[in-house]
């Protein structure tokens, strides 16, 4: 997402900048606002722009500076959103807070990264740190607004009504250099199927006027046509099955190239991006776009090359035999070729928006299948379905609106195409009659134009197939482009972990103009347990996240060991972390195939250990086929307390250095709850854990607590320690003790 624009001359005059004065920051607001007013007025602006640079902030209306800030003076700056706007207040060290912008939500991200610059260098100077040590905030986020219409962009990094589709095709072709052998050998049966083809007239045309026409033919002559057009039409059919099945070939593996291509990348994407799509979407994305790439490229793209090469011959075979014939006939192709072009962006905007209403349909059939039983627990069948059809009867309608509109405007254009030959068969039939041409040139000449206008009336439907294969393509590499927020550095390193971590002031916020965590500053050593204690919603579960590095801070740094957790390779990371949720994930499987998941060459034996050391082993053998048996669709064929020890046999498998539980006891009976206990303080000795529990009675061993309120560490120390601050920890640890009626 851009941060710096580019402002007038006459605009960066009005700034009136300093010598070495450099603008870090410059990005447009929606709504004038001039706090300058008696009565501030707000009206929708193009012409309105923050800009921040290393010694001040200012707010630019057309030519004119509406408002200055130092940011030395400054003692914070914020941006918040407010309803149906957001605005960016100054918060002076003397004075009053002072709001200088005002915008529509629709700037809100745009402007939060800018107002972030703004603070981190404000931070800076109160610090007194240099500037060079301050680096500037960069936004990976692509735009959710073409910058050229407006429009927004549902779905994709790009315009469907802006963006031209060369740079696609470039990278299509590009792909397609890896099947470039099949390319050939495809390209050599076209030609040779074309030259089949125009081969034919010339021997009908001999045939006619030199036997029929004479009355002087003979029966061998009879027989030589015969078997000749018969061996041409036999070699044709060769060419063109073996053609065919190559391109088979191709479109599936450059389907299968793309669908891996894509399973990767999202697999390397950060989880910000899958949050930010809906699984359908990526769903598709990986089987149907890649499914209607392969389609095109078995179906159309043969016959496309194919089509073009007889059509080029043709016209030259046409122009030799009569040119003023030729010419006439191609009067309505030109008609044709306009009225195609005028209605091609039409035909892109109806297909784009088939493909995202296809997109909404399958991932809310996605979420209906996966929470079939909170559907049938609520009884809420009929309404589900009810909105499923709804959602059915949009995409139907759309689906027909496209349908019908192509079914009219296909037939016109073959109508239009079809009118040429009529009048080539009227002016050679004329010319027949008065002796200029013979019989066999217009039989000739005519076979001719069915090879033109066979391939021009196919052609008029190309630019569907054209647009269903764009609109993939364009879907395709939306998330093939996406370059990941989360990616190793070149000098990131990997070691064995010993789980020794810092959180030296760090913030964060999914989104960038609202804050989860804020100033978080504290150590935790080697083996120790931390228990994560606050309300819900006070961000430790962001923590977690932090920790795992499924995303990045905002501010401030996490080391590990002594390292930026932001320079130790991910692999090596994740490969030692181990991770127990509340709502423990089981993949469609066997028992053993998910405990392996955390180690694929682990053998029986280990996982049997680890099965047990779970407290797991027991149950898998009461089952069908032990650690063969499949446990179903997310594991509901087992019990929410034999799903957790899964997962805490598949941790143990793991080995890890660092132990994240989050609620890993909630919602469980006392006797699994016991179970998994047992199973956890084994799993923690030795390992750095994280635990969250709203249930504080499981947290009493921890070595320290950590709670978490509004948005920041409110208080840090042992269960009795906390207890004796009668603070936030006693208020919770009261009245949990409350509504189990115990005392304290």
């Amino acid at each position: 997402m851009k941060l710096l624009y580019t402002l007038k001359e006459s605009q960066q005059q009005a700034l009136s900048l300093r010598d070495g004065e450099t603008i870090w920051y410059c990005v447009p607001v929606d709504l004038a606002f001039d706090n300058r007013a008696r009565s501030p007025q707000t009206s929708y602006t193009d012409q309105t722009w923050i800009v921040v640079t290393e010694e001040r902030l200012m707010t630019l209306r057309g030519e004119e500076k509406t408002s200055e800030h130092l940011l030395a003076d400054c003692e914070k700056i914020k941006c918040e959103h407010q309803v149906g706007c957001g605005i960016v207040t100054v918060f002076p060290r003397e004075g009053l807070p002072e709001c200088v912008a005002r915008f529509s939500m629709r700037q809100i991200v745009r402007v939060a990264y800018a107002v972030r610059g703004a603070q981190t260098l404000v931070q800076a100077m109160q610090e007194g740190k240099s500037l060079r040590m301050v680096s500037r905030v960069e936004s990976r986020e692509y735009e959710k607004y073409c910058e050229k219409c407006g429009r927004a962009l549902p779905g994709t990094s790009k315009c469907m009504y802006c963006d031209g589709k060369s740079d696609i095709l470039k990278k299509f072709m590009a792909l397609c250099g890896e099947f470039i052998g099949r390319l050939v050998v495809i390209s050599l049966l076209l030609v040779l199927l074309a030259g089949i083809n125009m081969f034919n007239p010339m021997v009908q045309r001999y045939f006619i006027d030199n036997s029929l026409a004479t009355g002087q033919g003979t029966t061998v002559d009879l027989w030589l046509f015969i078997i000749l057009t018969f061996a041409l039409t036999v070699g044709g059919m060769v060419c063109w099955i073996y053609r065919y099945w190559l391109c088979v070939k191709l479109g599936a593996s450059l389907s299968m190239s793309l669908r891996a291509k894509l399973y990767y990348k999202i697999q390397a994407l950060s989880l910000s991006f899958i949050n930010n799509r809906k699984p359908g979407e990526l769903m598709n994305r990986v089987s149907r776009d890649t499914r209607q790439i392969r389609v095109f490229m078995q179906d159309v793209f043969g016959d496309m090359f194919s089509m073009l090469v007889t059509m080029v011959v043709s016209l030259v075979m046409m122009m030799i035999i009569s040119w003023r014939m030729t010419l006439l006939s191609l009067v309505f192709v030109i008609v044709v070729i306009v009225i195609t072009r005028l209605f091609w962006h039409h035909i892109h905007t109806i297909f784009h928006k088939q493909w995202l209403r296809a997109d909404d349909l399958s991932s809310n059939l996605q979420d209906i299948l996966s929470g079939m039983r909170i559907v049938k627990s609520f009884g809420k069948e009929e309404r589900e379905s009810a909105r499923f059809t709804e959602k059915t009867r949009t995409y139907a309608a759309i689906q027909k609106k496209n349908e019908t509109f192509w079914a009219v405007f296909y037939p016109i254009l073959t109508f239009l195409l079809g009118v040429g030959t009529y009048i080539a068969v009227y002016f050679g039939g004329i010319q027949v009659l008065d002796g200029s041409m013979t019989v066999g040139q217009l039989v000739q000449f005519i076979s001719y134009s069915g090879y033109l206008f066979g391939p021009l009336s196919w052609m008029t439907h190309l630019p569907r197939e054209m647009m269903l294969m764009l609109t993939s393509l364009n879907r395709i590499y939306d998330v093939l482009d996406e370059e990941p927020i989360l990616a190793d550095k070149a000098e990131s390193k990997a070691f064995p972990i010993e789980g020794g971590f810092t959180f030296e002031d760090v913030s964060f916020g999914y989104q960038t103009y609202e804050p989860v965590l804020e100033h978080i500053s504290f150590n935790v050593k080697p083996g120790e347990m931390i228990g994560l204690v606050g309300a819900s919603g006070t961000g430790k579960s962001t923590l977690i996240n932090l920790i795992m590095r499924l995303y990045d801070v905002d501010q401030g740094r996490i080391t590990l060991d002594g390292y930026d957790l932001r320079d130790v390779q991910m692999e090596s990371l994740h490969s030692q972390i181990g991770v127990v949720l509340q709502e423990t994930f089981l993949f469609s499987g066997t028992i053993l195939a998910n405990i392996r998941f955390a180690k694929q060459d682990a053998t029986l034996e280990e996982v049997i250990m680890a099965a047990r050391a779970a407290n797991a082993h027991d149950f898998i053998c009461k089952t069908p086929d032990g650690y063969n048996t499949y446990v179903g669709e997310h594991g509901y064929n087992l019990s929410g307390g034999e799903r957790q020890r899964i997962a805490i046999a598949r941790a143990i498998l793991n080995n890890p250095r660092i132990l994240i539980l989050d609620e890993a006891t909630s919602a469980l009976d006392t006797e699994s709850e016991f179970l998994i206990q047992q199973a956890l303080n084994r799993l923690i000795k030795g390992r750095t854990t994280f635990a969250i529990a709203h249930r504080l009675s499981t947290l009493r061993d921890a070595d320290r607590l950590v709670v978490i309120d509004k948005h920041g560490v409110a208080e840090i120390g042992t269960h009795n320690e906390l207890l004796e601050q009668q603070g936030i920890y006693y208020g919770l640890v009261n009245a949990q003790l409350r509504m189990s009626g115990g005392e304290k």
